[in-house]
């Protein structure tokens, strides 16, 4: 096995190990009357299977014709999450272009098969609205036979106001393993958002991600980015509308952006995903 593959192999199990944890909480009943009490009990989860379109807008796609050029793609997205009284985890995983081969040809390589996937979790400091947080971020074009794993340590915060809004936060120090890239990378900061609400006697909720980057690392910002170096500040997130018709269905148009990211520099990219979910718990 060679160095890279070694490294790649490594990269997956750290990601699946997370999913796995994720899965595994989700399945995790409350403890026998004999355990301590209330020590894994559950208080929320959720889990669901989306199909997703994603559709760059034209200003994207001309920004980004000549520097990790952008194309609109359908993807599967595995998605949960689950909370205790000690702390909380979230995951998904995400084929792009499922059906594709891994190079396509018919696209110059736009269209490649791709996965992406996320585990985050707060573990949180006694009683206090603090925690320790840390995600995995991983990424794979397989036709390019390139990848970039985001890992973030750091502190997170959480609060739920009055009207039902509710706010995470967090910050941390950021380090990377990618093809020509492995070491330390600045920050990252950021949130996840939430609200949920009733209209025409329906059930909606808005929802924002949000990710900031900064301080990241001469080395990193001129060989993992296209055509030029990228600025050492980058931008990331989406903002989501969600309709809930039923238990079993969840439907949502998402505001996707970003800058300094996704391999192009210094261009904001922007994009629309339609998708329909099927809820599993």
């Amino acid at each position: 096995m060679t160095a890279l593959s070694h490294s790649r192999s490594s990269s997956f199990v750290t990601l699946g190990a997370g999913v796995l944890l994720t899965s595994a909480a989700l399945a995790t009943p409350a403890f026998a009357d004999d355990a301590e009490p209330h020590t894994l009990d559950r208080l929320w989860s959720f889990a669901n299977v989306s199909v997703n379109y994603l559709d760059w807008s034209n200003g994207t796609e001309a920004r980004t014709a000549s520097n990790a050029a952008k194309s609109d793609f359908t993807f599967v997205e595995i998605e949960g999450g689950v909370g205790f009284s000690w702390g909380e985890f979230y995951g998904f995983f995400d084929f792009e272009n499922p059906t594709n081969d891994q190079f396509d040809q018919s696209s110059g390589g736009k269209d490649n098969f791709r996965t992406a996937g996320k585990v985050t979790s707060h573990i949180y400091l006694g009683d206090s609205p603090l925690s320790i947080y840390a995600h995995l971020y991983d990424f794979r074009d397989y036709g390019y036979e390139s990848r970039e794993q985001d890992q973030i340590l750091g502190l997170g915060y959480r609060k739920t106001f009055d009207n039902g809004l509710w706010f995470k936060p967090f910050i941390g120090a950021a380090r990377v393993q990618s093809n020509s890239y492995t070491g330390m990378n600045g920050f990252m900061a950021g949130w996840v958002a939430g609200y949920d609400f009733t209209a025409l006697n329906q059930n909606f909720s808005v929802t924002n991600w949000h990710e900031q980057t900064f301080g990241r690392d001469y080395e990193y910002l001129t060989q993992n980015y296209v055509g030029d170096k990228a600025g050492s500040v980058g931008t990331n997130g989406a903002l989501s509308l969600w309709w809930h018709p039923s238990d079993l269905i969840t439907t949502g148009v998402q505001y996707r952006y970003s800058e300094n990211k996704l391999g192009t520099p210094d261009a904001y990219q922007n994009a629309m995903i339609y998708s329909v979910k099927l809820n599993l718990l």
